[in-house]
């Protein structure tokens, strides 16, 4: 099922790599500054769920690379179809209307796993470029049904849709949009259904309803006729997987419907098993128009992205729109399909959808709600499928949250780097999104490191004096 790991022929010490990454490697996301001065961690290879680095720590890796490698690290199906494809066809473009077989057959592929009226696939390179084909989707859209004033799309604050001009703009990071002029024109945000941080003064269903209510409020603002589109993430998970309440996705949809505005799911995290099942609309029980995807479709062995297209909008690009000017020179891309194709075939192998669904997401849970019960520093655990969260706070009793400035979440982060497990800090949510072939036994072994790294991180702040006040 794996493969065996072999040696690199070349050879250099920890501290040699580096000072050649400090040197030349500009890493996304990072204050270069900082980690010139402390140095990167260097993985080598990979197994399973597991890492090692080039000191040859194993470490588990509860963040599936970066959300993506859900089938896990080292599966031979996938490395074969690459290495047969590279030989037959590594590459040719979708231009000058021509296809390759691949691309045609992941098409199809796809097509049989989305929901229902979702028979068209535009592909990309990742999930940004599969939310920047959405904008020109979208508005493209609207310019053929008659209403080309139809421009503005509706994001979330802390939502997270890509880091290209137009997914950053969509997202709602205001770290992001801090740099480079962003959003670009035409785009607006509405709070996120965060119900720890902004709704526990009514129940959570309520405030599900409450927090689609700021949709229809900001549609009215803008004017119906003028809005083409509303987009989100059906779990939140660059934002601290949120979960929203059971009635908001249905009333998002319902608000969507009744002012004729079309419904976008990104699913480029929750898509492909994540969520317990293929896409996580589904298990959050709404029906969009578009579908962003990535990540999980390769399994992040190769890069590939794209966008469902639902019925309505497939048919009037279709059957209408003439020509779309849009696209790229990897759209399609041969080897990368290939992959995608060999990876969606271990999926339903190892009937990883339903067993997320079943069997491994319920027991994440039921381990998550345990320690939130138990541990000092837990005040709410979420999680859906395989994907959880874990709000630290200074005061169970209470809630009360740490002041951002300690940026606890972080120093919990430092103690699971140090003792083997990536885990990941967004503020003071502790997210885990392991790879969706981890068993119950590894379920284990995680939340034992976990357990340990939030003792440690008590022990800590116990020493600063940093527990309630």
């Amino acid at each position: 099922m794996t493969t065996s790991q072999t040696p690199r022929i070349e050879t250099r010490s920890t501290q040699e790599w580096q000072a050649a990454d400090a040197r030349h490697f500009l890493h996304p996301f990072t204050d270069h500054k900082a980690l010139a001065a402390k140095g990167a961690r260097i993985i080598e290879r990979a197994d399973n769920i597991y890492l090692w680095d080039s000191n040859g720590q194993k470490i588990l890796d509860a963040m599936s690379g970066l959300w993506c490698v859900n089938v896990g690290y080292g599966q031979r199906a996938l490395i074969e179809a690459a290495t047969r494809q590279m030989s037959e066809l590594p590459f040719y473009n979708a231009f000058f209307q021509t296809a390759t077989v691949p691309a045609i057959e992941l098409a199809e592929a796809l097509a049989a796993i989305a929901p229902p009226g979702f028979e068209r696939v535009f592909y990309t390179c990742s999930g940004s470029e599969a939310n920047d084909t959405i904008v020109r989707m979208v508005r493209r859209f609207w310019d053929i049904e008659g209403r080309p004033q139809r421009k503005k799309i509706i994001g979330r604050v802390n939502g997270y849709h890509g880091s290209t001009m137009a997914g950053a703009s969509l997202g709602g990071m205001s770290a992001m949009h801090a740099q480079g002029g962003l959003p670009i024109p035409d785009i607006h945000h509405i709070q996120q259904p965060h119900w720890f941080e902004l709704g526990r003064h009514v129940s959570r269903e309520d405030f599900g309803l409450l927090a689609a209510g700021w949709l229809e409020a900001r549609i009215l603002e803008l004017g119906p006729e003028n809005v083409a589109a509303f987009i989100g993430e059906p779990v939140q998970g660059a934002g601290g997987v949120i979960v929203p309440p059971a009635s908001y996705w249905p009333e998002i949809e319902r608000i969507c419907r009744r002012y004729d505005i079309l419904l976008v799911s990104d699913e480029v995290i929750c898509g492909f098993g994540r969520s317990g099942q293929w896409f996580g609309c589904e298990t959050l029980g709404f029906t969009p128009d578009l579908i962003a995807f990535a990540k999980g479709v390769s399994s992040g062995y190769i890069p590939l992205g794209g966008v469902l297209v639902g019925e309505r909008v497939a048919r009037a690009l279709v059957d209408e729109g003439g020509e779309f000017e849009h696209g790229f020179t990897y759209s399609g891309h041969p080897t990368a399909c290939a992959v995608a194709l060999a990876n969606l075939r271990l999926l339903r192998q190892l009937n990883l959808p339903r067993q997320v669904g079943h069997e491994t997401g319920p027991y994440l849970a039921e381990q998550f709600a345990a320690l939130a019960a138990e541990h000092a520093l837990v005040g709410e655990a979420q999680s859906c499928g395989l994907m959880g969260a874990l709000q630290l706070v200074r005061d169970k009793a209470t809630l009360a949250p740490f002041a951002a400035a300690r940026a606890v979440g972080m120093l919990c982060r430092g103690h699971c780097f140090g003792n083997g497990l990536i885990m990941r800090a967004v503020g003071d949510r502790m997210i885990v999104a392991p790879p969706l072939v981890i068993t119950r036994a590894q379920i284990d072994e995680m939340m034992a490191l976990i357990r340990r790294c939030l003792d440690l991180t008590l022990d800590e702040l116990r020493t600063r004096g940093w527990l309630g006040v």
